[in-house]
């Protein structure tokens, strides 16, 4: 959730919207006390995984627990990004299949925005923020080029990790993971890292190298509304990576004033449902994250 100018953003945002919509109506804002806009964060793609650009607002419907909500923020334009990208260097991806996974993970950083913002994190025995949003890009790279083999895979620690690092940052924010298995000797569980995700605004995008996915990485994507791969070698990280990347540049914002407040101090969990209508909606999904935590 977001403060009072982003409110006042949404209300000139949906002013030009229906300016450019004919016939259509332009409600005066309504203000509801204590509460602020609600933002969004939906991809969507085609049969072929690929993403549908090109929509407006009038192609989503929002829901908040049921309730359908009037979309007053829309975006599709470049936005800025905050992304923090977790590297798995345990003892298991020593020597080649970690080279391979270290020049992916650099495609992937060059192929950021200059305006993006990004952070490594290593996932080993311990989960170390390897590279700090304040290293410029070039230095990031060579701290990747430079990974060495260590640890076991403390994959739900490095979670928790980057979603806490990104947690104060604005605007969109993205964890990209990949790792060659299951856990191993975390302190956080999994209903922890499901917790610390649905009370963050990440996305979350995991990339599992072998023969299958453990389940919380699939729920983790879900209710996040990013996205979890099953590659069968390092080979494949760069085409997943090159697919979350271009998923990345073409996401819509949508936001919305709940038509309902909160009581003062009060914290309760509500469910976010976005829907996508009209003619370009055949074939196509779209993902957000399942809810927030209003207060």
């Amino acid at each position: 959730m977001r403060g009072p100018e982003t409110f006042l953003a949404g209300v000139i945002c949906s002013t030009v919207l229906a300016a450019q919509v004919p016939g259509a109506q332009i409600e005066p804002p309504r203000f509801l006390s204590g509460v602020s806009v609600v933002e969004v964060y939906a991809s969507v793609t085609d049969a072929d995984g690929a993403p549908v650009v090109g929509l407006n607002s009038l192609d989503f419907e929002v829901f908040e627990d049921g309730r359908q909500q009037t979309v007053s923020v829309f975006s599709a334009d470049d936005m800025p990004l905050t992304v923090a990208l977790g590297v798995d260097r345990s003892f298991s991806m020593a020597g080649v299949p970690l080279q391979l996974a270290s020049r992916a993970a650099v495609s992937f950083l060059r192929g950021l925005r200059p305006s993006d913002r990004s952070l490594v994190v290593s996932i080993g025995t311990e989960a170390d923020i390897l590279a700090p949003l304040a290293v410029a890009r070039e230095a990031q790279v060579r701290a990747v080029e430079t990974l060495d083999a260590w640890g076991t895979t403390a994959l739900l620690d490095a979670t928790v990790t980057a979603l806490d690092r990104l947690d104060a940052e604005p605007g969109r924010q993205a964890l990209v993971v990949f790792s060659d298995g299951v856990d191993r000797y975390s302190r956080a569980t999994a209903v922890d890292v499901l917790r610390r995700a649905r009370h963050g605004n990440a996305l979350v995008y995991l990339i599992t190298i072998g023969r299958s996915r453990p389940p919380l990485m699939v729920e983790l994507a879900a209710v996040t509304g990013g996205r979890s791969f099953l590659v069968k070698d390092v080979r494949g990280l760069s085409s997943a990576l090159a697919t979350i990347l271009a998923e990345l540049r073409s996401q819509y914002l949508l936001g919305f004033v709940p038509d309902r407040g909160v009581g003062p101090g009060a914290a309760e969990w509500r469910s976010i449902r976005v829907k996508l209508v009209g003619a370009r909606s055949a074939g196509a999904r779209v993902r957000a994250r399942d809810g927030y935590v209003a207060r």
